[in-house]
């Protein structure tokens, strides 16, 4: 009895690795600046933002089971990986129990995705337009390390997270509560976007080596170490840009330069990521790149409060 007890916590573990929960606060992240953003404007709607941080969730479970399902299929994810072995590496977890893991977890976010739209929508444009953003969206997370050609594979994952994270989910979220299009709001959209870029990119910098000889051809190993550096550098400078330019060019008083508090912190991961060269150096900033993107995100929604 025991040790059928220890075989169903180590199994239930490692599902819990291979979902990883950790990295939804980041996704939850873009919809709440969106959905703060529609509480500035007025118009905030408590029901289609719970609708939004629900479909945002369900994607990001997918994305992260077809990420180990693919990296698993290419050899990709070995025993000379830095980061955390899954459930799937471990042997724990097989391929198929993952496919259906796969496809429960699109049935969830599709079903989601649909009663967000038939709640939200208001006109048919507007929800043949979210239907297909919604299947795009689905097609996304699972295309990124899944299939002959996954675009994760060929360095258009930086670009992906830029689109999705931020463009879509700040500013579909805004539009979903507020029905109306605000050419600003792009502007906080896309720090979104490039912060969650940071953490894939932070992620990357990590496992730049084992990719580089699996084939997998992250924009980190295109840029090479040190060109991904200064990527990186780019990408914390020009979200703070991006969120001043808006407090800027929205008048929103006091409250929506907030997000400044969290600027120390990107000035020392950059001190930290120029100054430490190995890989092995990367394991501890992801989480803290990731807190670090979590804390601007909400200093910037609790400014648009006031």
């Amino acid at each position: 009895m025991e040790h059928i007890q220890r075989a169903m916590f180590f199994h239930f573990r490692a599902w819990l690795e291979s979902l990883r929960l950790r990295t939804l606060p980041l996704a939850f992240a873009s919809v709440l600046t969106g959905s703060a953003l529609a509480w500035w404007q007025g118009s905030f709607s408590l029901t289609i933002a719970l609708l939004c941080f629900c479909t945002s969730g369900l994607l990001q479970v997918l994305s992260n089971l077809a990420n180990d399902y693919g990296d698993a299929v290419k050899g990709s994810d070995g025993a000379a990986r830095l980061g955390p072995l899954r459930g799937i590496q471990k042997g724990i977890i097989t391929l198929a129990q993952l496919r259906t893991a796969m496809v429960i977890a699109t049935g969830m976010a599709l079903a989601c995705g649909i009663l967000l739209i038939s709640y939200a929508c208001n006109t048919l444009s507007d929800m043949f337009s979210f239907l297909l953003l919604g299947a795009l969206a689905t097609a996304a997370a699972i295309a990124y390390t899944v299939g002959k050609k996954p675009y994760g594979y060929l360095g258009l994952g930086d670009l992906s997270v830029l689109i999705f994270f931020g463009w879509l989910a700040v500013s579909g979220s805004f539009y979903l509560q507020s029905h109306r299009i605000e050419p600003l709001v792009l502007l906080p959209a896309t720090a979104c976007g490039l912060l969650a870029a940071a953490v894939l990119n932070i992620n990357n910098l990590r496992d730049i080596e084992t990719d580089r000889q699996c084939g997998k051809m992250t924009l980190a190993v295109r840029l090479g170490s040190d060109g991904a550096r200064r990527y990186h550098l780019l990408l914390l400078g020009g979200a703070l840009f991006c969120f001043a330019a808006f407090a800027w060019l929205g008048r929103t008083g006091w409250g929506g330069w907030l997000f400044l508090l969290a600027a120390p912190l990107f000035w020392q991961q950059g001190r930290y990521i120029l100054r430490e060269r190995s890989p092995v150096a990367m394991r501890p900033m992801l989480e803290k790149t990731v807190k670090a993107a979590l804390l601007a995100n909400v200093l910037f929604s609790i400014g648009m409060l006031f």
